[in-house]
């Protein structure tokens, strides 16, 4: 577990490197705007890639931690209360952007082949005889511990706007990047850890007691950071991050 511990650790290390997201607080605002309205056409895409996970899993256990964290984002049957992807939506104008620009943008070319490569990693994942360890890890990795680091980074740039009053008015980005981190080393997870990530470790980790591959977690984190970082080097053009290279950032893991 510590082997695979610090190999992951290494891919977070790594995303956080990424030009765009090492340089947010060089993006002028409109360059900001431009990036969280093409990330929220990611989150759009979040529950039906979940959908499709919980599909393909035939591990009742994971089944039911991935069942759990899609209703969570939807917390309220009746319609009284703010859906997830609602609280993003008021975050972002919140921060400024326009109604009309979150009306009339669309998904980039890269944006939609970033959604398609997640649908396609999903798929992927279930057609291996070890399908269950693979998708629990992409839920684990690509929908929860990347997303907290990418939402951290973020936060750098929206914590100068977000507070009033001292009191923290983001609903969404915030949230997330805290109760989605990894927290827990696989190493140490245990019955007590609450969050996303830590309860679909402590299903891996069961998994890998019962003699699942560790190659296999190591193929979709990386493919998992790959496709992360491919979206977000669609940025690296904005007249704010001019002269920014990706090399470090998709460097292979050694």
């Amino acid at each position: 577990m510590r082997e695979l511990d610090r190999f992951e650790d290494e891919l977070i290390d790594r995303f956080k490197e990424h030009p765009v997201l090492a340089n947010v607080g060089r993006l002028s605002d409109e360059d900001f705007g431009k990036v969280l309205l093409q990330r929220r056409f990611l989150s759009l895409a979040f529950t039906p890639a979940y959908d499709l996970a919980i599909d393909l899993l035939r591990d009742e256990v994971g089944l039911r931690i991935a069942r759990v964290i899609l209703r969570e984002e939807y917390p309220d049957g009746q319609g009284y209360t703010r859906s997830h992807r609602e609280d993003m939506k008021d975050d972002i104008l919140r921060l400024g952007v326009s109604r009309e620009a979150l009306v009339t943008t669309r998904p980039t070319a890269e944006t939609k082949r970033a959604i398609d490569e997640t649908f396609d990693l999903i798929a992927d994942a279930g057609v291996h005889e070890d399908s269950d360890l693979r998708l629990l890890a992409i839920l684990r990795f690509w929908g929860e511990i990347l997303v907290s680091v990418e939402y951290g980074c973020l936060w750098e740039r929206m914590e100068t706007v977000m507070p009033r009053e001292g009191e923290n008015r983001s609903r969404f980005y915030y949230p997330h990047h805290v109760h989605d981190e990894k927290r827990t080393s696989l190493a140490s997870v245990s019955l007590r850890s609450t969050t996303h990530p830590d309860r679909l470790a402590r299903r891996l980790t069961e998994l890998f007691a019962g003699g699942a591959s560790e190659d296999c977690f190591r193929e979709v984190e990386e493919r998992s950071f790959r496709l992360k970082a491919s979206f977000y080097d669609q940025f690296l053009n904005l007249p704010s991050l001019e002269g920014v290279t990706t090399a470090e950032a998709v460097r292979p893991v050694g």
